[in-house]
């Protein structure tokens, strides 16, 4: 974040629901997340969110558009109050020219992230919701992402993971109350903590 700053990147708050760049709009700069949490997300015409991503503070997002020169395919949305970095698209390209270990830090983030996507759409593909839901609770705990280390709570709300899979909320909701009762997970005052 030093060198970010050093180069000229701002610092922003933003409140939750606020939207940091829309779908379609051109890619001006490089964003780096301080605090607080960013989906990214894609809206259908019926406005249901497609949740691709949830970034967390010390990383990275919009640098998609940056590198194919094209405009944003996903809208970035505060998910709760947070603090970000930004830099211009120009002096984010120097950064990437002069500091080769940083250009392999975001390729192989860009990497993990499609990856990511590869796993979630043959598990959305070939499995019962339970399989879906435990496929990627497995997975985010594997990469230790999403899930409190210290008690294990899931940080993702049950209308989050609706949009993450594809799946409905009721059957998220029902699905968990299954697992619940097979102890995969528990449920304490609606909060859901990983077994």
């Amino acid at each position: 974040m030093e060198l970010l700053i050093e180069k000229g990147a701002s610092s922003k708050k933003w409140n939750a629901g606020e939207i940091i760049y829309r779908e379609n709009s051109p890619s001006n700069y490089y964003y780096q997340l301080e605090s607080g949490r960013v989906r990214i997300s894609n809206f259908l015409e019926d406005g249901k969110e497609v949740l691709h991503k949830m970034v967390c503070a010390n990383e990275g997002f919009g640098e998609v558009a940056i590198l194919d020169e094209g405009v944003h395919v996903v809208t970035a949305i505060a998910d709760s109050s947070c603090t970000i970095l930004k830099i211009s698209t120009t002096a984010f390209l120097e950064i990437l020219n002069e500091y080769g270990s940083i250009q392999l830090m975001i390729t192989k983030q860009i990497a993990k992230d499609l990856r990511f996507k590869h796993f979630i759409t043959k598990l959305i593909c070939n499995h019962s919701p339970e399989e879906i839901i435990s496929g990627l609770l497995e997975k985010l705990n594997e990469e230790r992402r999403l899930i409190c280390p210290e008690c294990n709570r899931l940080m993702l709300t049950r209308q989050q993971l609706a949009n993450m899979t594809g799946l409905r909320v009721e059957t998220i909701i029902r699905t968990m109350k299954i697992m619940e009762k097979e102890e995969k997970l528990n449920i304490v005052r609606g909060k859901v903590f990983v077994c």
